[in-house]
């Protein structure tokens, strides 16, 4: 039997919802706000969410991220009146099921809860029998970062065509060689082609190899990288790169598994898995006619899109210490700690070169502290340290950083009572400031179970956004 919950304003629709729910042998609670909604989901084990657009405190396509990454990470069901083609784009980027209208018959609203409940219950099977993943220096618990994890094992276990994707500095080679080295091909070759790096008059030669005599200069035969990845895996970075003429002869040799050689008569054939990566937009280049369609078609058998690091904020300590521990390692010194200044200065950066920028800004830290046992904030680069002050004085919520003055400014309260309450809302408010509204560290922080802070938020009027 599972748990539905239904976040709705419209009580009428609620009690349709609920009856059309409990026929079916599960349980539906109601709730008519986003906060009264969150609270549920945090405070029980809920597997799917029905919800409204336009609700009384917000809209609740802004919390679908918010309620997959719950603990039970229930599947949500957009249900409008109003539909909206932009809106239902954007509800199924943020990880909504599917969008429905109101209007609809009883059999299209019970359908897609019937096909989520089979494919939790599939879920559930897999987990029991997991996967064992070689990550190397891949780290993270967030939630995006865990859905990339579960990509890497499907890509791993077959030999279709990966295309992955993501901002500079996200990541993109470490997770084709973790592909690699988890599936069946791993004992072969792992070949990198940097596309961005090809000269352009030797590409076709660099890829498909050429003949002694092919051109001047070609003094002796040479095997393109192509073959060099024969019964291994080929990781084309910067895909997005290659000239048109390159992505037309490349599209034969990913069809057939056959090339010709630069200057050669004969057919060559690489049985060859391939990885591509890219940080532009392969859809909108082929619109454009910059790249082909049908080459795109083929990359991205699987696509795996890559979160940047400022949308996984959770995961900044975990992977700053691991590579703290990891350079304090290979310098044969004892493992430095973080101040907590330094680890709020980290978290407020926004880090626009992701990981990498993260990894060279520790090693940058490391390089500063000498002998310091504790990493400071004044080991960190100039520009992280006035970004990150800028962005607490500044935080998303529009609040003033410096809460622990507001007292000063309100009328001076008249009991015990009174005063520890404006304490305990102002202490709230910096926790959720300085975590950018993230539930997880807010309870790290704070040591409350996540109840009890949703219901202190809920006492206190205070949202996490």
């Amino acid at each position: 039997m599972a748990c539905v919950l239904i976040i709705d304003d419209d009580t009428r629709m609620c009690r349709v919802l609920e009856k059309l729910i409990c026929r079916m042998g599960h349980t539906a609670i109601s709730t008519n706000t986003i906060h009264d909604g969150l609270a549920e989901i945090h405070g029980n084990q809920i597997d799917v969410v029905f919800l409204d657009v336009n609700l009384p405190d917000g809209n609740g396509i802004d919390v679908i991220s918010e309620i997959r990454e719950s603990n039970s990470a229930p599947e949500v069901i957009i249900i409008t009146g109003f539909g909206d083609g932009q809106g239902a784009e954007m509800a199924l980027r943020y990880g909504a099921w599917d969008y429905i209208q109101k209007t609809v018959s009883p059999e299209e609203i019970t359908l897609p809860l019937k096909r989520i409940l089979q494919y939790r219950e599939g879920l559930k099977k897999n987990r029991a029998n997991p996967v064992a993943l070689k990550m190397n220096e891949i780290v993270g618990k967030s939630t995006s970062i865990k859905n990339c994890y579960d990509l890497v094992a499907q890509a791993a276990s077959n030999t279709a065509n990966v295309l992955i994707t993501g901002d500079t500095g996200t990541g993109k080679e470490l997770f084709s060689k973790a592909i690699h080295e988890n599936s069946a091909r791993r004992d072969n070759r792992f070949v990198v082609v940097d596309c961005a790096a090809l000269p352009e008059t030797l590409v076709e030669s660099v890829l498909f190899g050429h003949v002694k005599g092919a051109f001047t200069g070609a003094d002796a035969i040479q095997e393109g990288l192509v073959k060099q990845a024969d019964y291994g895996t080929l990781f084309l970075d910067e895909i997005g790169e290659l000239s048109l003429s390159i992505q037309k002869a490349f599209l034969r040799a990913l069809q057939e598994k056959c090339f010709r050689p630069v200057g050669s008569k004969n057919e060559i054939h690489s049985d060859f898995r391939l990885i591509s990566a890219t940080n532009r937009n392969l859809d909108e280049m082929a619109k454009a006619g910059s790249f082909r369609e049908d080459l795109l078609f083929r990359l991205k058998t699987l696509h795996i899109p890559l979160p940047s690091l400022g949308s996984r904020t959770e995961d900044i300590i975990d992977i700053a210490l691991f590579h703290t521990k990891k350079f304090c390692s290979q310098s044969r010194v004892g493992i430095k700690g973080f101040s907590p200044e330094f680890e709020v200065c980290l978290l407020h950066y926004d880090w626009p070169g992701n990981v990498r920028e993260l990894i060279n800004s520790i090693q940058s830290a490391l390089s500063a502290s000498l002998n310091d046992p504790v990493l400071l904030p004044i080991h960190l680069p100039l520009h992280i340290r006035i970004k990150s002050t800028q962005a607490k004085l500044n935080p998303p919520n529009g609040d003033s950083a410096n809460h622990g003055l507001d007292i000063i400014s309100q009328p001076q309260p008249t009991s015990f009572r009174e005063t520890m309450k404006i304490a305990e809302k102002n202490y709230l408010k910096q926790v959720l400031s300085t975590t950018n509204g993230n539930i997880t560290k807010c309870c790290d922080i704070s040591n409350l179970s996540r109840s009890r802070l949703y219901g202190l938020m809920k006492e206190h009027q205070i949202t996490s956004r």
